[in-house]
């Protein structure tokens, strides 16, 4: 292992790379490989076995290509593999996702949060867990979005038809009382805009992108594997269409990028 060795990034499809954005923007000297698993979009559909099946493939691929950490990009995939992901490979920085349950904890005022997340992401043991963990201290309610990842991938941010699917996962929170939405999927940042249309100033939005990119830098430091130049490269990959992930890449990535297939 060494400093210049890139970092993998993988999720389901291209919601990672709200996460692949906030590490791009806290260490501008990483060279990222990133594969979007659009083939399998969403995982949230998916059972426990075939996202872990799915998860060691791409990690497969990730460590072929020689990257030096892995980031599970995607709360669902998290959930049910990262345990499995870093026994299987002990020595390997892997950092996952987990829904923003804390921070939202700390922020309500009133002691409710809502969680908008994937129904394999609300339904697995690990987001149960952490649930029990703040039970005491704020009502949660949660919300699985059906649909809307594929309204995402599609680079339909802000349409009629994401517009009216969001209104009716997000009123009955709102009704419910809620002062803090955790978007608990790392497509769903994307949307952010018309969701803080939809739900007024007075309404936190929290997302987990920005702690993971601070994570990873803090493991990369501890392993002395942080990168010192030369300037930093960009790889993005898709199991899926191909043309669908350039069509739909200006509307989620700031800059130009190159889309290569993988058969997986």
């Amino acid at each position: 292992m060494h400093g210049q060795m890139p970092v993998g990034v993988f999720d389901s499809g291209l919601g990672g790379l709200s996460v692949l954005s906030e590490i791009h923007l806290r260490l501008p000297q990483e060279s990222l490989i990133y594969v979007a698993d659009s083939a399998y979009v969403p995982y949230g559909e998916k059972t426990a076995a075939q996202i872990v099946e799915r998860s060691i493939l791409v990690s497969e691929f990730l460590l072929d290509r020689g990257v030096k950490a892995l980031v599970v990009a995607c709360n669902t995939a998290t959930a049910a593999a990262i345990q499995t992901l870093r026994e299987r490979w002990p020595g390997l920085i892997v950092v996952g996702m987990e829904p923003a349950v804390k921070p939202a904890a700390q922020q309500s005022q009133c002691g409710k949060i809502g969680v908008l997340a994937t129904t394999g992401t609300l339904r697995s043991a690990r987001f149960a867990a952490l649930l029990e963990r703040y039970s005491e201290k704020v009502q949660v309610y949660t919300q699985p979005c059906p649909g809307l990842v594929e309204r995402i991938e599609a680079g339909e941010l802000a349409s009629p038809a994401t517009r009216e699917l969001l209104a009716g996962y997000v009123h009955p929170l709102l009704a419910a009382g809620c002062d803090c939405l955790i978007l608990g999927c790392t497509h769903y940042p994307f949307i952010k805009p018309l969701l803080r249309e939809l739900v007024g100033d007075g309404i936190a939005i929290i997302d987990t992108g920005a702690a993971v990119a601070r994570r990873l830098h803090c493991l990369l430091d501890e392993a002395g594997l942080l990168a010192a130049g030369p300037a930093a490269t960009l790889e993005l990959h898709t199991t899926g269409d191909m043309a669908a992930m350039q069509q739909a890449l200006p509307a989620l990535w700031p800059g130009s990028a190159c889309v290569q297939e993988l058969q997986l």
